[in-house]
């Protein structure tokens, strides 16, 4: 029996495990809840597909085989082709532990520069955008209980009651929701708030305004706390609500009592998520909503604050520590001297011999198999053939390479491409941290011992390392052991873990980073004195609205917009596997006006297609008569000619290099393919 948590999201709820079986635990963040993916998590550990020998071409193989066959291909691709031949594909659920050793790995021992991974289409335009108002990006800088004396929650672009339904449990009153859906989430909202697609920092600056002209800003803080307020207001003066309305299609009288409703509340959350970040503006968006919150004073105040709700299990911790393209372990920037020289002082290395910045997630896999782009690659912990943007397209690109990779521990869409498939251990089998929302380390145990056959993802990277000619020492495959030298490369970084230890893990202690040294309690608030900036001042971000990056239009008049359910999590790969959670959610479908839906010839039940300028899907009909009409929805969980990401913009952001997931122009015709 061990104490654990969740494998799914970044709530990471508490659990106890015995062999499968799985009993809620009393935590903070899930108060000893758990929702239908938690509970029946325990499913995946027996599943009768999991994978546990090698493959080589679809064929069984000795990891010797397999091992050596990678090791020589790329040695020939990076002879051929340079070291940026090969490139790496990590992510968000990947433990801290893997994740740094992926980093390096990509850099030491590939030493190419061509390493990134999921979680640049999770949350990275909010990590942007809290980077730029705060100096620091952490998701929620306050623990999650702190919700629970909130007057007004303003909730945006999230769906917490079916993605992460312990969550709500942090809620008690006064929750407003701006999401274009009339979700689980908005049926407990006080005030709903249903801005057309890709519209939400136009409402932002339309709720600015109403709180300026009214007398509601908090002109002390601001001159005490902020930079460049007048840059920002000198935009939003020209959003007035009723401009707003006609652009967004919320009334200017629900703008104002959003405004209101923040001035007379004693604690105060704006909370933003995928909605507001997964655009090709999503930098600007997220912006809008830190520039409201600061203007009414939350940020940094006891009892108020603004705060992003990450999505995956890892999604704070797996960008901190080095799988991301441009960053090195704590958060460092891989461009800086400075970080560059500690970072290779702790590995051993010369700072001359590490990479630089590299290719964001989306430009990755558009790349590969080009001439001037990646001949191949190892993917770790992602399904990028369903969760990319444009997908169709996403798949010939891994097709074209001559060398794919793939490590995981069920057979998912992607393994079915690779010519070597990995089988590696999972959640339960392995010992690790992860990095919740708040921050908060927290110590995963083995319950469990992993199949025959199986390996660690640290093990593969060790074998590979040494076959490609690094010391064994550099990588270690003992969790605590990598976590230790982790904690010594992000000493003094944003994201400092130098002070955490397993020790204090394992005796319960409650470590949100910073924590810079072994005395130190840990930081559950950040901004209390001053924000991350050298001058301690949070910035304000002139921002303005420019709508999607792909219109509607005569040939393609509606929106479609996609998201998560409750059954289902991320690519599927995993859920799909539960025949609870299938019988619950068993395919696709599209949310679509009753009176849209009729004008395309369709009834409730009906098979459709939705088709975009990328692809077109195939999925079932629910008649919702809170959608606007305007509006489709589809869930994202589902693989091949029911993938909602073969019609996705991969139009990026360009600052985050976010693609724009959340809108994209479609139509809706009659039949589709059961």
């Amino acid at each position: 029996m061990a104490e654990t948590h969740c494998p799914y999201c970044a709530l990471q709820c508490a659990m106890t495990l015995d062999g499968a079986q799985v009993t809620p635990r009393e935590f903070p963040t899930n108060r000893g809840g758990l929702c239908q993916k938690g509970w029946t998590s325990g499913a995946l550990l027996t599943s009768p597909v999991r994978l546990t020998t090698p493959l080589l071409h679809g064929r069984p193989v000795s990891w010797d085989a397999a091992l050596d066959h990678i090791a020589e291909r790329i040695e020939r691709i990076q002879l051929d082709h340079g070291r940026d031949g090969m490139a790496v594909f990590g992510g968000g659920g990947l433990t801290n532990e893997k994740a740094y050793a992926l980093g390096k790995f990509a850099r030491v021992a590939l030493r190419t520069s061509q390493i990134d991974y999921n979680g640049r289409f999770c949350m990275s335009s909010a990590a942007a955008a809290g980077t730029k108002a705060f100096g620091v990006d952490r998701g929620l800088p306050f623990p999650v209980t702190d919700l629970d004396a909130a007057d007004v929650i303003l909730l945006v672009g999230a769906n917490p009651a079916e993605t992460m339904p312990p969550f709500m449990q942090h809620i008690k009153a006064g929750l407003i929701v701006v999401d274009p859906r009339r979700t689980a989430t908005a049926e407990r909202a006080a005030l709903h708030l249903r801005p057309a697609p890709g519209t939400d920092l136009a409402l932002a600056l339309g709720i600015l305004h109403s709180a300026f002209s009214e007398g509601y800003v908090e002109h002390d803080y601001i001159e005490r706390r902020t930079q460049n307020f007048e840059d920002a207001w000198r935009i939003a003066a020209a959003w007035w609500p009723e401009r707003v309305e006609r652009v967004t299609g919320v009334a200017a009288t629900d703008q104002r009592t959003v405004a209101r409703m923040l001035h007379e509340a004693k604690n105060a959350y704006i909370l933003t998520a995928r909605g507001a970040e997964q655009h090709a503006s999503g930098t600007d968006t997220v912006s809008a909503w830190i520039n409201l919150a600061l203007a009414f004073g939350l940020p940094g105040t006891p009892g108020n604050g603004y705060g992003c709700l990450t999505g995956q299990g890892n999604g704070q911790g797996g960008r901190e520590h080095g799988q991301k393209a441009d960053q090195l372990p704590g958060y460092r920037k891989i461009d800086d001297p400075a970080a560059r020289e500690h970072v290779a002082r702790v590995w051993g290395v010369d700072p001359r011999s590490l990479p630089g910045p590299g290719r964001s997630a989306y430009e990755l896999l558009d790349a590969l198999g080009r001439p001037d782009g990646p001949k191949g690659l190892l993917v770790f912990g992602s399904n990028p053939v369903v969760s990319a943007p444009r997908a169709t397209h996403v798949t010939e690109r891994l097709k074209a390479l001559d060398l794919l990779v793939v490590a995981d521990f069920v057979p998912n869409e992607t393994t079915e491409l690779a010519d070597v498939v990995l089988p590696v251990t999972q959640w339960a089998e392995e010992e690790g941290t992860l990095t919740n929302l708040e921050g908060r380390v927290l110590h995963r145990r083995p319950a469990l011992s992993p199949p025959p056959g199986v390996r660690s993802d640290l093990g593969v990277l060790r074998e590979l390392a040494i076959r490609l000619g690094a010391p064994a020492k550099m990588f270690p495959t003992i969790a605590e052991e990598v976590f230790d030298e982790l904690a010594e490369a992000s000493a003094g970084g944003i994201a400092d873990y130098s002070g955490i230890t397993y020790a204090r893990l394992r005796d319960g202690e409650a470590l949100h980073w910073p924590v810079p040294d072994r005395r130190h309690p840990g930081t559950p608030r950040l901004f209390t004195e001053r924000f991350g900036h050298a001058d301690g001042r949070a910035r304000f971000a002139p921002v303005d609205h420019k709508g999607p990056a792909e219109p509607t239009d005569d040939e393609f008049p509606l929106m479609a917009t996609t998201g998560r359910v409750l059954a289902h999590y991320q690519s599927g790969a995993q859920t799909r596997r539960i025949d609870e959670l299938v019988g619950a959610v068993p395919e696709s479908y599209v949310e679509v006006h009753p009176d849209t839906a009729a004008r395309a010839g369709l009834a409730d039940g009906d098979m459709a297609t939705v088709e975009s300028r990328r692809g077109e899907v195939s999925a079932r009909v629910r008649c919702v008569v809170s959608m606007r009409p305007d509006t489709v929805f589809l869930p994202f969980h589902f693989p091949g000619v029911h993938s909602a990401n073969r019609l996705t913009n991969p139009a990026l952001d360009p600052a985050s290099r976010m693609p724009e997931f959340k809108v994209c122009a479609v139509r809706l015709l009659h039949g589709g393919i059961e």
